[in-house]
């Protein structure tokens, strides 16, 4: 009986349940020390005293580095702007001055208490408007000397990455439209709030780094890490634990290069653990931005051409930023048919902590604005939202902003005509202070290579061997092993797979943007097959069978059609051992990018969606018109999946992707005052969705399984976070009669919205 499209139960879920599960937070090595970090209490400023003399002075402590100390170049992922530790200058609150190791965690934090530390403190630069300005004051006044990817990388000032789009035909569009609509939206920085902060435990032996860490990516680590102290790759060995949340924040480098750096010089295992309001006020958060948003608009509600600026706020470092650039390029005409599109897009500098990978990236506030801008051209024109996205909607063969050809658009159709079969349009948002919103987008299935090697063991178990990371979703606890429990007719509970290790796994790019099912199911796949083949000829030579005559059928391997003859995959193994040797199979994949136009944009650094998805939100709201607050009614999900490998497993990442879009939508913001420092400090302040605010979420799951992926399936887990900001806006704008411009949709908002409507 096949196990694809079963909902098994995740293989780690006992352990976690019972506290048994080991996280980076755990770990303990005998003799190992403790670390803190100083960090700068101010957002801009010069240093002019660092003096560490009288932590050394406490018998506990055993070394303190600061950036005399440190590799003195710089790096980072795109754009080279980024030391260990602050030298001569601070660029946002948090920032590493020093790093301490005592032999308590108590002793460190107190040492790093007692360093001599006086900072010329500046006028932080906060508002990207202001960051963009002719004449603003530099946050890196040395920011040519940055090394960037290439030589011709569009930057200048605080301006750290471009894309610019400029096709013929938008002045033209736009100068004989009837009807030109524009918009402004901004949105807010979202912390991930995972509940194991940031954490890492380094040693140092004969020249080389063993770096324990509950990370998304342990290669990234491996390879920034080597970059940041200047030593091969080969140096450096990343072991993977559990991980206790990270949704996008534990992807790129932190704070693993100083617990290295302490290991080196104090011989010791040295273990560095941020408490809550260090992790929040340094966590690559989700960026805030604006968007700005123009329309040229035929009297029937043809977009005829458009026009879109945006201002991503990159912090003190670059990080992805540069790369997000390209989305709003990708989504500047959302889940419809746009004309010609200008789109300008900037990565900018500010004194704030730097920004960062965050589930569904900037397209959570990129389809707010494009979805929000569609109701807007729906009310100018007196079309119905719901009718005006039919008329637009893309079909197949319709092509993205970039010259992508999206063979399968027509989904797109089918998933509102099934949300309209479960609640029709006419009957939603009725009542008072009720409204509906609904949202359309097409996602991506994040590519990169992963791999994996498949051992069939002495017991008749199968072991994966990946440096493929579980982030929670069960991608490799639920699916990756169902795929691999399917190439050997075994049951799930009798596959085995092992923590990342990047010196025995083979590369994998890490839990994001959906791929591992993907990516990974499709590399045991390839293990499978050439394991498969292997188990068949032994067991042949042992039934005296061709192996074409063979079947494998709950973990034993036989003549097919003679169940008599079955013998154990255990039996197998063993007799391979002593003879052939222990059989296994090894296998890769990276996804192929689909053409495009490389043409199209400047400072294009991701250039097509893979493996692309389609989904449509609804939503229903009731708002409150004395408190102002939002109760979400009911939620409605038509997501397109390639094929379900395990439907709960589907099911409880698409109602917990929604349960964080409702989060940035309603609750959650990082303010940022004119000091630089977020206003919100410890989980208590940011407010986090509870189970009250959270509905259970109608989940309409469309299989339409691709070719390329295992046994069809694609990216599941990260797009069902991308449109709910845009359905809920729209609903709250239906609700009080005003338009939504900005998230988090604060209860002051909703009341100045009614304010406005009453007008």
């Amino acid at each position: 009986m096949s196990v694809i499209g079963t909902s098994t139960v995740r293989t780690d879920g006992s352990s976690k349940v019972r506290g048994d599960a080991v996280y980076t937070v755990d770990i303990g090595l005998p003799g190992m020390l403790h670390a803190s970090l100083l960090r700068s209490p101010v957002a801009a400023g010069q240093i002019t005293r660092l003096d560490p003399s009288k932590a050394l002075e406490s018998p506990e402590v055993w070394s303190v580095i600061t950036a005399a100390d440190a590799p003195s170049h710089r790096h980072g992922l795109i754009i080279g702007d980024q030391r260990i530790l602050a030298s001569r200058r601070v660029a946002f609150e948090g920032e590493p001055i020093a790093a301490i190791a005592a032999e308590t965690p108590r002793a460190a934090r107190a040492a790093a208490a007692t360093i001599e530390l006086a900072i010329d403190e500046e006028d932080p630069i906060v508002d990207l408007d202001l960051a963009v300005a002719e004449g603003a004051r530099l946050v890196h006044p040395d920011w040519a000397t940055f090394r960037p990817v290439g030589d011709d990388f569009p930057r200048q000032g605080n301006v750290a990455g471009e894309l610019l789009s400029d096709p013929p035909g938008v002045d033209d569009a736009f100068a004989r439209a009837p009807l030109v609509v524009e918009d402004e939206y901004r949105a807010g920085r979202q912390y991930q709030a995972y509940l194991e902060p940031k954490a890492v435990v380094a040693e140092y032996e004969s020249g080389r780094y063993t770096i324990h860490v509950s990370h998304q990516f342990p290669f990234n680590v491996r390879d920034r890490l080597a970059a940041a102290l200047a030593v091969r790759p080969s140096a450096i060995r990343v072991v993977g634990h559990h991980i206790g949340g990270g949704f996008g924040a534990k992807l790129d480098l932190g704070i693993e290069p100083h617990a290295a750096l302490l290991a080196r010089a104090t011989g010791r295992s040295v273990k560095l653990v941020q408490d809550r309001t260090e992790d929040l006020i340094t966590c690559p958060s989700r960026e805030n931005g604006v968007v700005r948003i123009r329309s040229a608009v035929g009297a029937d509600g043809t977009i005829l051409a458009r026009e879109i600026d945006v201002l991503m706020d990159a912090g003190a470092a670059a990080g992805d930023t540069p790369i997000l650039c390209s989305l709003p390029l990708l989504l500047a005409g959302g889940a419809y048919k746009v004309g010609p599109t200008r789109v300008r897009a900037r990565a900018v500098y500010t004194n704030t902590a730097p920004t960062g990978a965050f589930r569904g990236v900037s397209g959570t506030y990129l389809v707010f604005a494009v979805e929000s801008h569609m109701d807007h051209i729906a009310a100018e024109l007196g079309i119905d939202r719901r009718e005006l996205r039919l008329r637009n909607l893309m079909e197949d063969g319709d092509r993205l902003r970039n010259g992508q050809e999206l063979p399968d658009a027509s989904i797109l159709r089918e998933a509102f005509t099934r949300v309209e079969e479960m609640t029709p349009w006419a009957n939603t948002g009725l009542g008072t202070y009720r409204g509906v919103g609904i949202s359309a987008t097409v996602w991506l299935t994040n590519p990169m290579p992963g791999s994996a090697v498949l051992k069939l063991h002495e017991d008749g178990t199968l072991g994966v061997v990946t440096a493929a990371t579980d982030n929670g979703s069960g991608a490799v606890t639920m699916g990756v092993i169902q795929i691999a429990a399917e190439q050997l007719g075994l049951h799930p509970d009798d596959v085995v797979v092992t923590m990342p290790d990047t010196d025995t796994a083979a590369y994998d790019a890490g839990s994001q943007g959906s791929r591992t099912t993907h990516i990974v199911g499709r590399a045991v796949e390839a293990a499978g097959a050439e394991l498969r083949t292997k188990v068949l000829r032994t067991a042949g030579e042992m039934l005296e069978a061709a192996p074409e005559d063979l079947e494998l059928v709950a973990g034993s391997v036989g003549v097919r059609g003679v169940p008599d003859s079955r013998i154990p995959l255990a039996d197998v193994a063993k007799e391979a051992t002593f003879s052939v040797g222990p059989l296994s199979g090894s296998g890769s994949y990276a996804t192929i990018l689909p053409g495009y136009d490389p043409s199209c944009a400047s400072g294009m650094l991701f250039p097509a969606f893979p493996t692309p998805t389609y989904h449509v939100h609804l939503a229903e709201v009731e708002v409150d018109p004395v408190t102002g607050n939002v109760t979400i009614l009911r939620y409605i999900v038509a997501q397109e999946v390639g094929r379900a490998i395990n439907p709960d497993g589907v099911w409880g990442q698409i109602q917990g992707g929604v349960a964080q879009g409702l989060g940035y939508a309603l609750y959650e913001g990082l303010q940022i005052g004119a000091d630089g420092r977020y206003q919100q400090r410890t989980l208590e302040s940011y407010r986090l969705p509870i189970a009250p605010d959270i509905p259970r979420v109608e989940v309409i799951i469309l299989e339409h399984p691709d070719p390329a992926g295992p046994f069809g399936a694609k990216g599941v887990a990260e797009p069902p976070v991308v449109p709910v900001a845009a359905a809920v806006a729209n609903a709250v704008a239906d609700a009080v009669g005003a338009p939504i411009t900005s998230i988090p949709i604060t209860p002051n908002d909703v009341l100045d919205a009614l304010e406005r409507a009453a007008r």
